[in-house]
């Protein structure tokens, strides 16, 4: 990961996961729960601070419109890496996009929680399934 994504990281209380192969499962380090569980914390944390001192305090302060825009910036960044095969690039931006993707929500009100009570919802359903019955909503 790139030395300044690891900085804008830490500067958002969070630092790069660490992999480690063990009985030929990959585990995370930290676990990822937790990483994005600290991520929240820290952006919410940021709601009404200086705009001047903290970056996401800046994106709350710009509004939703720029926070989907950094966002999709952020998607189309990860993809560009993906099709590269740049394992690292992309690692990097996977970690930017969940960060925006993070802000969107709090600036939306919508909750880790929220989403995760969908992905339940959605668990144990094929996803041709899924996607049929989202055609009546």
């Amino acid at each position: 990961m790139p030395t300044d994504q690891v900085r804008r990281l830490e500067a958002h209380g969070t630092s790069p996961a660490m992999t480690n192969k063990k009985g030929g499962r990959e585990e995370i380090e930290p676990p990822l729960g937790e990483a994005l569980e600290r991520l929240w914390r820290v952006i919410e944390s940021r709601r009404g601070a200086d705009p001047e001192t903290s970056y996401t305090a800046k994106l709350f302060a710009r509004g939703t419109a720029k926070i989907a825009q950094k966002l999709g910036e952020e998607a189309v960044e990860a993809v560009i890496e993906g099709v590269k095969g740049d394992r690292a690039a992309l690692v990097g931006e996977s970690a930017d996009l969940l960060y925006h993707l993070f802000v969107l929500w709090a600036a939306l009100g919508v909750s880790p929680a929220d989403v995760a009570g969908e992905l339940s919802r959605r668990e144990g359903t094929s996803g041709i399934a899924e996607k049929k019955g989202r055609k009546g909503r």
